[in-house]
């Protein structure tokens, strides 16, 4: 398969994916009503109890921000901040920890860490600490603008590109957008009423079946076999996935 790129660059557009925490916190219930409150807010939440377990998934996957209990069995945060650190993850990380002389707080933000919340603290204030950091991060690092795939690329700004075979090719307003949203979530599965959602909006609903619509012309556009498609798959009784090389 041909080689693939997605650039990040500044957007204004108010299609977002779902932002995923590592949390990593050794005390049962506080880590219990931590996660209860991030996905309360949307997010969705990984859970480790040991540093050790904490760092290889931090390495196993993209997060976009690690919560590091600093205190923790096997490994404590800092060393998993670094560890991560020098393996070239960038995941923002909010530590936090019973330990809040200013010392510490070099520590941690010297070990690579972005923000620092002692305990005792109010779920309320870690919320909004979550979001502010989320926030940052994606001024930084922009949404997607282009995507390219198997010999396409799509310009979102213009909803025009260039196909497989060289075609210039030109994307209606909502084909463009259904395309963001898959290439937003790229690799993964993204549900017919997500795409419904992000797309036409909660008050505007088309049937799904206008979505496969869509996707039909997507493939004829941007397939090298429409009736065989490689990229832009089904996910039978769930709804789309653009894949990763």
């Amino acid at each position: 398969m041909a080689n693939e790129v997605i650039d990040r660059v500044s957007d204004e557009s108010d299609i977002s994916r779902v932002m995923r925490i590592l949390l990593v916190e050794d005390e049962p219930h506080l880590a219990e009503s931590i996660a209860e409150n991030l996905e309360a807010e949307s997010y969705v939440v990984d859970t480790e109890m040991d540093g050790a377990q904490g760092l290889q998934k931090l390495l196993a996957r993209d997060y976009d921000l690690a919560i590091l209990d600093v205190m923790l069995p096997k490994l404590d945060g800092f060393s998993i901040c670094r560890g991560a650190r020098e393996r070239g993850v960038e995941t923002p990380v909010l530590f936090l920890t019973a330990r809040g002389d200013v010392d510490d707080r070099v520590e941690g933000l010297r070990a690579g860490g972005d923000d620092y919340l002692a305990k005792p603290f109010h779920l309320e204030e870690l919320l909004l600490r979550v979001g502010a950091i989320l926030r940052r991060v994606q001024r930084e690092s922009g949404e997607v603008e282009r995507v390219t795939f198997a010999g396409n690329t799509i310009d979102f700004r213009s909803f025009r590109g260039t196909s497989w075979n060289g075609q210039p090719v030109e994307l209606s307003r909502k084909e463009a957008l259904i395309l963001k949203v898959l290439a937003l979530r790229r690799g993964e599965v993204v549900s017919r009423d997500e795409i419904l959602d992000r797309v036409w909006g909660l008050d505007a609903y088309p049937s799904s079946r206008t979505i496969d619509n869509f996707i039909v012309r997507l493939r004829k556009l941007l397939e090298r076999d429409p009736e065989h498609p490689e990229w832009i798959v089904t996910v039978r009784g769930v709804g789309y996935r653009l894949e990763a090389d």
